[in-house]
């Protein structure tokens, strides 16, 4: 009988934080710019610079600890991480260890087996390293300081998941949460969150914990299940042919789909901390934690019973319109000016994640006003134009975010409601089409809807498929 494995899984996931200006400084955490562009002597790490905190950066830190569950340390410090790599220009990063500033949470997550706690063991505060760009063509590599000193959080969970599903699980119900708080925009492909995957296996029943490596370079939901299951068959190869697990950094390449080592040893690592002698301890008040708590946004579970309540919609469209806050408030503003909570509901699950699939985008991508998507509901449901007309003009708003109305009289889009013209339209298609006539009269009744066909093109798509379905019936039937 072979053996059975279980898999043990912790994450360290870095966020960066949505503030305009780093966290020591005033330069732009804007993503893009020319290399070095946004920098100064600080985040350069120049002699003699000194930090300065940003505030915002500690109420973000103290918003997503709240609504993790977190306890706050009211009174927390920085610390020193020294090292030397060429992208961290003091040969120090200013982090938190000793004293983070949240600790002991948990979030809940919906697993196969039912809802399952995953511990957070602490959020801390710290800055970014610079990126090291490497020039194949001149065999050298640069290195750009504009990441340097955006402000991130390190959320450092407990080793509680037990597979791809449930890591995937906790990173949607985090990014979830904070995206709904502002708080970062969680885009992995820009590196605003990244997750580090420490993975273990052991025997079924075996007391302790198998050794643990751990892999960085993650930057999708598909990398990170696809670097789990990959590195757990490659322990359990090694354990099965009688060979150790070394403790060690590898680095995930999605395109190989495989790992390979970076660095050994990685607790051996002496970085030296001491608490950073340029910054004061951060004293975190009562007042102000009631404060930030007091400004907390409605959460995806509130919406969800809000919206039981407040809209007819089904629960399935619910769930996964407030999966994203920005469709969520989408979904809310249009509603607002049309009061038609089913039919813009409709809109966003149909069309809306159709193209989201079609040009491969997140919700949080959609730019379009949600006064346009309110006005082409009204004009659809009044008939002036048709179901199909109504999706082409949608494809417009969706890309370059159309006013509907102007858009739809500059191209002659209004249904045709003038029956004797359609009537007549109607008749010269009947006449054209002997064949189709006969099959109708002879029990095909599906004829019918070649004919329907040929009159849509004929008028270019404008008539109304109702009006042209009920006046060819009734030709048909005379005959």
């Amino acid at each position: 009988m072979s053996k059975q494995y279980e898999t043990v899984i912790g994450l360290e996931v870095h966020v960066e934080l949505a503030t305009k200006t780093k966290i020591f400084c005033a330069c732009s955490t804007a993503f893009g710019g020319a290399p070095n562009t946004h920098t100064c002597p600080v985040c350069t790490g120049m002699p003699g610079s000194l930090p300065v905190l940003n505030k915002q950066v500690v109420e973000y830190a103290l918003a997503v600890g709240l609504a993790t569950n977190c306890q706050i340390h009211q009174y927390c410090k920085f610390d020193r991480k020294n090292y030397f790599y060429p992208d961290n220009p003091q040969n120090y990063q200013i982090s938190q260890l000793y004293l983070p500033i949240c600790h002991d949470g948990g979030v809940e997550i919906e697993t196969a087996g039912g809802k399952k706690i995953i511990g957070i063991h602490e959020i801390h505060m710290e800055e970014d390293a610079g990126k090291l760009v490497h020039d194949e063509w001149e065999d050298c590599s640069l290195v750009d300081y504009n990441r340097s000193g955006v402000p991130l959080i390190e959320i450092v969970s407990e080793p509680d998941m037990r597979s791809a599903e449930e890591v995937i699980a906790y990173l949607e119900k985090l990014r979830q949460i904070i995206q709904y708080l502002g708080a970062s925009d969680c885009k992995l492909q820009e590196g605003s969150m990244r997750a580090d995957v420490n993975l273990s296996v052991h025997e079924v029943g075996a007391e302790k914990f198998g050794t643990r490596t751990e892999m960085k370079n993650l930057n999708s939901f598909k990398a990170i299940a696809h670097a789990i299951e990959g590195e757990r068959e490659r322990q359990i190869e090694l354990i099965e042919a009688g060979r150790k697990v070394i403790q060690e950094t590898r680095r995930w390449d999605d395109n190989k789909e495989s790992s390979f080592t970076m660095r050994s040893k990685e607790d051996a690592q002496d970085y030296r901390y001491f608490p950073d002698p340029d910054l004061t301890p951060v004293v975190i008040s009562d007042e102000w934690i009631a404060e930030v708590k007091a400004r907390q946004p409605e959460l995806r579970s509130e919406k969800l019973e809000r919206y039981k309540k407040e809209f007819d919609i089904p629960d399935y469209d619910a769930q996964i319109i407030t999966n994203s806050k920005h469709m969520a408030d989408l979904f809310e503003a249009a509603t607002a000016i049309c009061k038609k909570p089913k039919k813009v509901s409709n809109w966003l699950m149909g069309e809306t994640l159709r193209l989201l699939k079609e040009n491969n985008m997140d919700p949080e991508d959609l730019s379009f006003a949600p006064e346009n998507l309110a006005k082409l509901v009204d004009l659809a449901d009044a008939g002036t134009v048709n179901s199909s007309v109504a999706k082409k003009v949608f494809e417009q708003i969706f890309k370059e975010n159309v006013d509907p109305e102007a858009y739809i009289e500059e191209h002659g889009l209004k249904t045709v409601n003038d029956e004797g013209a359609l009537k007549a339209t109607i008749e010269q298609i009947v006449s054209e089409n002997p064949q189709s006539v006969a099959d109708y009269k002879g029990g095909k009744k599906k004829a019918i809807g070649f004919l329907v066909g040929q009159t849509m093109k004929a008028m270019k798509g404008k008539a109304d498929p109702a009006s042209v379905n009920k006046i060819l019936k009734e030709i048909l039937d005379q005959e």
